[in-house]
């Protein structure tokens, strides 16, 4: 059939067909760290380590050293960076991001500019090539699948203390801070293992356009997870068909896709919102 030779044809190509597995996997990492990330109301932190790679992917660059190290030693610098300056009592935690953002930022830019390829790597740095994944890349997001997995289940009963009572979870004796840097250790590893494949705009869509748009449906973290790897999974797929269709940049439509996605799960909320009160079931709160 026509139509059905229009919606799997691009998928018999091999390259096509590593990319959409490359983007199921960034898919389910992002949703396990996105969703925290959306919780929490990290959004800013996730954009700002994302883009404070820059200056270890530069500098890796130049060296001729590999960038996936430059990349996990500039998102460490840049957690720690952030974990110190959240620890002054004057110094508000977005003012800290902020300020390490435009700095690391910045210092990214200058070392880029030395290339005799400026527009090319910072392109590259931003929107990746989704299309030029290989084998290799695909074992490396599926070890940090399984590593995502696993820190997420340890510091499952943490994180969510932390989200959503952090004043509890020091009662408690969760230890907050060591929560606070474990999940930080999941941000900084779904950030720099899917960078270099996707591009940081890729990357910080699936992280925050999926669970912010199943967050206003679901009523569970795991419910918000599955569902952000499900929308992931959806953005790709339909991303890849776009961009096959209409020759259109693959990274930048799933992305957008992943967006629009977000805006009609808004606009659906929105709607049931709008009920009258009377015909609306009482809502239970978020369970862990």
């Amino acid at each position: 059939m026509p139509g059905m030779e229009w919606l799997f044809a691009p998928f018999g190509v091999s390259f096509v067909e590593r990319a959409l597995w490359g983007g199921l996997l960034v898919s389910g990492i992002c949703a396990l760290a996105g969703t925290w990330v959306v919780l929490r109301g990290m959004a800013f932190l996730g954009d700002a380590m994302s883009h404070g790679m820059l200056p270890g992917v530069a500098a890796a660059s130049l060296l001729n050293g590999s960038l996936f190290v430059g990349a996990v030693l500039s998102a460490v610098a840049m957690a720690a960076g952030v974990t110190a300056l959240s620890r002054s009592p004057r110094l508000s935690q977005d003012t800290g991001i902020g300020l390490l953002f435009v700095g690391m930022l910045a210092l990214g830019v200058i070392l880029v500019s030395h290339s005799q390829s400026f527009a090319v790597d910072l392109t590259a740095f931003l929107f990746g090539d989704v299309l030029a994944v290989r084998p290799r890349d695909l074992a490396v997001l599926a070890a940090a699948l399984v590593a995502a997995a696993v820190l997420s289940a340890v510091g499952h009963r943490s994180f969510v203390a932390l989200a959503f009572d952090p004043r509890k979870a020091r009662t408690l004796g969760m230890r907050p801070r060591l929560a606070h840097a474990l999940l930080l250790c999941l941000l900084t590893l779904a950030i720099t293992a899917s960078f270099h494949v996707v591009g940081t705009l890729l990357v910080f869509g699936l992280l925050i356009a999926p669970p912010a748009a199943v967050v206003l449906w679901a009523r569970s973290v795991p419910a918000v997870m599955a569902g952000a790897a499900l929308l992931g999974a959806v953005s790709t797929v339909t991303g890849l068909l776009v961009s096959w269709h209409l020759g259109t940049a693959a990274g930048a439509t799933i992305a957008a896709t992943a967006v629009a996605l977000f805006f009609l799960s808004a606009l659906g909320a929105g709607l049931r919102d709008r009920r009258p009160r009377a015909s609306r079931r009482k809502e239970p709160g978020y369970s862990s």
